[in-house]
């Protein structure tokens, strides 16, 4: 781990600190005296009930780079277990995707209907021990794997803070832990189309030269 990370990331803090410095969710401050609690209470539903879920996104990051704020939780799960978990109230969904409420939690859930989310859980994940429990977490590899996967989508979208977001994180990553993209992009082929990859193939590239000149500039 990069020895910059804390070794056991506080989930509630790092949610309510989101909260506090967002001027657009000034809505939610009612939220932050009991956000520590939800947070706690969530995850010990999840392992009373032994749910199966794989910890991902914004909160997963910050167990290998020092990462941005986040409000949500964003988990993987299959369908079967989202709708045994009335707990979260679902308020949009489509295939691929749930955005979900625990309390005042919010809880983005990757649904296994989609094969990488699937191969994600299935072989790029690990524990983790966080402050409120240990986790279940995708691993670097996991992590990579899903942001490439999102960002040819992204760009269709013309989301450009959300790409600069995502390349951002996957910059740090390969920086910091330097995975073996080789296999990830053989992977990653499976599930986009022909264009996609080769967008994504461009953007590894560039962040390899970002890299590079970085390091020779030490």
């Amino acid at each position: 781990m990069n020895s910059n990370v804390s070794s056991r990331v506080h989930i509630g803090e790092v949610i309510r600190n989101a909260v506090v410095f967002n001027p657009a969710s000034r809505q939610d401050l009612r939220m932050n005296s009991d956000i520590l609690e939800t947070v706690s209470r969530f995850f010990s539903l999840l392992r009373e009930r032994q749910i199966e879920y794989v910890l991902v996104g914004g909160i997963a990051l910050l167990q290998y780079v020092e990462g941005r704020n986040t409000e949500d939780i964003d988990l993987i799960m299959t369908v079967a277990t989202l709708e045994h978990l009335p707990e979260l109230r679902i308020e949009t969904r489509d295939a691929d995707f749930a955005r979900t409420r625990f309390e005042d939690l919010k809880v983005d859930v990757l649904l296994t209907s989609n094969p990488l989310f699937d191969q994600v859980r299935k072989h790029h994940t690990t524990s983790k021990r966080f402050v409120e429990h240990d986790i279940p977490c995708a691993t670097v590899e996991g992590l990579v794997l899903l942001k490439l996967y999102a960002l040819p989508s992204l760009y269709r979208q013309g989301n450009f803070a959300r790409v600069g977001l995502y390349e951002n994180d996957i910059s740090t990553l390969i920086y910091a832990h330097k995975p073996s993209l080789t296999p990830l992009l053989a992977d990653l082929s499976r599930y986009l189309n022909e264009t996609d990859m080769a967008q994504v193939g461009q953007i590894v590239d560039e962040i390899q030269l970002r890299i590079s000149r970085f390091e020779e500039r030490k």
